[in-house]
């Protein structure tokens, strides 16, 4: 099955008696109950399918974790209360009863950085990070840390660089290590399960909702992930909610439309603009000139390079807020994926921790203003991008 289809039907039909709903419903109910204790206990001893707390496990959740695993095409899959839930769970899983060490990309989604900077060396997880698009480097740390996981994302955030899957399988397996690879910027446009990925990470609450309504995560992993992934979920406790599953689920059937106009609308805004006198650097994933420009071609469809576009502006962080603050259309927002076109800072948002120094290494330049290109007719968003720029 095409994953268009995938994506209109997986999750859903699930038989509830002599009928069988159109869509998976909402349910609601924090605990499930049987007409004797002992069928209870079969279920908690898994012994005969069923449901019996929230925690465990609900049948909206479950219906969302099946669409999700078909189309990334893993075994199994664990629905979050949110994008970092998801994050977290992967590394709780990955690290579970192996030596508490991660090699991650220097690049990563500022919640990501924060965690790993912050929140893991604290617990005695050691943590190193490197450009993973410098191979010789991802390396050399791995060779220095024995890491137990990899973490890199499809697209880097915000400065759009494109590691080499493969080649990153390559390092993570000489050292018995696994591959996490958080897909969020390109779901159906790359699987990392192709490319030797052991979880694959998603923020649900971006491109797969798409609707800028809901906060939700998944993780997707291959069967032997499966019992270190429900164990970690089931102690940690940061599942999703019933009715975010389901906003999740009716998103997704719409996500190969809402990828295309993305991927399409993207592309155009680099070719009005890559010329544009206020704009210093264009950063697109599709630009023939991209430093990764081999790799996208190898991982990506033709034509096709996500929905995210770089501008960095002249003029530094005034430059970049005299523009972020003319625009119209487009709407100051931490979040992408949306039919909306949405702008942000990074340097003074997602990526504040950082030392200037330390963004200046990564590419978070103060001029630099991430672009979520949204649905709207193309038009009418070049129109107000361009007169934003006049002001510089």
């Amino acid at each position: 099955m095409k994953p268009q289809t995938t994506l209109v039907h997986a999750g859903d039909r699930r038989r509830l008696g002599s009928y069988i709903p159109v869509s998976t419903p909402i349910f609601s109910s924090s605990s499930f109950f049987y007409e004797s204790i002992g069928e209870l206990a079969d279920v908690f001893a898994e012994r005969q399918p069923g449901q019996t707390y929230a925690r465990m496990g609900n049948p909206t959740s479950e219906g969302l974790e099946d669409l999700t695993k078909a189309l990334e095409g893993g075994s199994c899959a664990f629905a979050t209360a949110s994008g970092m839930g998801a994050v977290h769970l992967a590394l709780m899983a990955g690290l579970l009863d192996r030596r508490p060490a991660i090699v991650a990309a220097d690049v990563l989604y500022g919640g990501t950085l924060e965690l790993l900077r912050s929140v893991m060396p604290r617990t005695g997880i050691e943590v190193r990070f490197c450009d993973f698009c410098d191979l010789e480097g991802v390396q050399r740390a791995a060779d220095e840390v024995g890491p137990s996981v990899l973490l890199v994302e499809t697209l880097s955030n915000p400065c759009l660089r494109v590691a080499d899957l493969d080649k990153i399988r390559d390092i993570a397996t000489a050292h018995n290590a696994l591959m996490l690879v958080d897909n969020t910027f390109t779901p159906l446009l790359i699987r990392p399960f192709d490319h030797g990925a052991d979880m694959v990470i998603h923020s649900a609450t971006k491109y797969l909702a798409g609707h800028g309504d809901v906060l939700a995560g998944v993780v997707v992993a291959q069967e032997e992930h499966r019992e270190a992934l429900r164990h970690s979920q089931r102690c940690l406790g940061g599942n999703i909610g019933p009715f975010e599953a389901f906003l999740v689920m009716r998103g997704m059937k719409t996500l190969a439309l809402r990828m295309r106009q993305h991927c399409s609308n993207a592309r155009k805004v680099f070719e009005a603009l890559r010329d544009h006198p206020a704009v210093e650097r264009l950063i697109y994933p599709g630009d023939p000139a991209h430093p990764d420009a081999a790799t996208v071609a190898a991982l990506m469809p033709a034509g096709q390079a996500g929905g995210a576009v770089g501008i960095d502006v002249k003029g530094g962080i005034p430059g970049a807020y005299r523009f972020v603050d003319k625009l119209r259309l487009v709407k100051t927002s931490a979040s992408i994926g949306d039919m909306t076109t949405l702008a942000l800072h990074p340097s003074t948002a997602t990526h504040r921790m950082l030392s200037q120094e330390e963004r200046d290494a990564i590419g978070v330049t103060d001029g630099l203003v991430r672009l979520s290109v949204g649905g709207e007719h193309i038009d009418d968003i070049l129109a107000d991008l361009r007169q934003a720029l006049e002001t510089q």
